[in-house]
């Protein structure tokens, strides 16, 4: 059952008419999320300086864009608590109250980091992971070790837990994205989840003559997918 949320967060909003298309916005709040996620930069950081990492990538104006990154910095990141202002540079032109006060930028809260761990775009996950877990709860800590290790060795299947955990929250399945905890996921119906249970759970029966045999077949029919990536 739905819970009512005034989340307005959009990263995985697609179309209506074209389901595997994201919306502008979702893009938008993507790209904000991955540049405080990836960038040490704090001029790349304030509102300026994303919509011109953003604009640079799609080769098109940064003045085009800015009210749409400020509208979803002010609206939506900022009050959900996604981002905070993370200090503020000086200006050397303007207008003198504004040099006084300088340019804000940004940095990822423990939530937003919790998002952009569902953002297939997001670099160095383990360094987030390990940030995340360093200002966890207790009733946390006890995923670290195990998303931890299966980051090194499974990152696509960590990654989707993540992902399908930030949606489900995004669809308003639970009410509150933090304390981070993967048992709201029972209550949200996915049966890629279920079936990789399932296979793991074969697997582990196996001897190791048929584990290398079902090995084998999964490469036969996965290797298109991992050249096309």
């Amino acid at each position: 059952m739905k819970v009512k949320s005034s989340s307005r967060l959009a990263i995985f909003d697609t179309f209506k008419t074209k389901e595997v298309e994201l919306t502008g916005e979702a893009n938008r709040q993507r790209a904000i999320i991955t540049i405080l996620a990836n960038s040490t930069n704090p001029a790349e950081r304030t509102r300026t300086g994303i919509s011109k990492k953003i604009a640079k990538r799609y080769g098109i104006s940064w003045k085009n864009i800015y009210s749409g990154i400020f509208k979803d910095l002010d609206v939506v990141l900022l009050p959900m608590k996604i981002a905070e202002e993370d200090g503020r540079l000086p200006l050397k032109r303007g207008p003198k109250a504004l040099q006084e006060k300088g340019i804000p930028f940004y940095h990822l809260t423990k939530k937003g980091i919790m998002i952009a761990l569902s953002i297939s775009e997001v670099k160095d996950r383990e360094e987030l992971l390990k940030t995340f877990f360093s200002q966890a709860e207790s009733s946390e800590k006890g995923f670290e070790k195990i998303l931890s290790n299966l980051l090194k060795t499974s990152p696509n299947f960590t990654h989707s837990i993540f992902q399908r955990y930030v949606k489900a929250f995004c669809d308003n399945k639970f009410r509150e994205l933090l304390p981070f905890d993967l048992s709201k996921l029972r209550y949200v119906s996915d049966d890629s989840l279920i079936i990789q249970k399932e296979i793991l759970e074969a697997f582990m029966k196996l001897s190791k003559q048929d584990k290398y045999d079902a090995l084998r077949f999964l490469n036969e029919i996965t290797s298109d997918v991992d050249d096309h990536r």
